[in-house]
C-alpha cells in the first residue's frame, strides 16, 4: 500500500480485492471488526536505501498462512511512513497445493 494522500493507487490483495486508504483505516479503526489473530514475523531484515528511505523484509506466519513481506518506509517531517507494502503467500513445499 502507498501511504500518500497525493497519489491515486488502488492496491489489492491476494484474492483481488481493491483497497483504498479510505476502507484500510475504516476497517482498522471500526469497533465492530473481529480482532486479528496471532502473527509470527521471522527474518526481518532491513536495509538503508537513502538516508530517508529503508526496504524493510521479514517473513510471517498467522492461522498456517505464510507471507514474504516486503515494505519501504520513508522519513517524513512527522516521523517515519509506511510508503508501499507488498505480501507473497509461500508455502515450504513449492509442489504442495496453497
Amino acid at each position: 500500500m502507498i501511504d500518500d494522500p497525493e497519489l491515486d493507487v488502488s492496491p489489492l490483495t491476494v484474492h483481488e480485492l481493491v483497497w483504498e486508504r479510505d476502507s484500510i483505516i475504516a476497517m482498522l479503526t471500526d469497533p465492530a471488526a473481529p480482532p486479528p489473530g496471532p502473527l509470527t514475523a521471522s527474518r526481518m531484515r532491513g536495509d538503508q536505501l537513502a538516508p530517508d528511505l529503508v526496504h524493510l523484509t521479514f517473513d510471517t506466519e498467522s492461522k498456517g498462512l505464510r507471507s514474504h513481506r516486503s515494505s519501504l518506509w520513508r522519513l517524513t517531517a512527522s516521523g517515519w511512513l509506511l510508503w508501499f507494502h507488498q505480501a507473497t503467500p509461500f508455502v515450504d513445499d513449492p509442489f504442495a497445493e496453497v
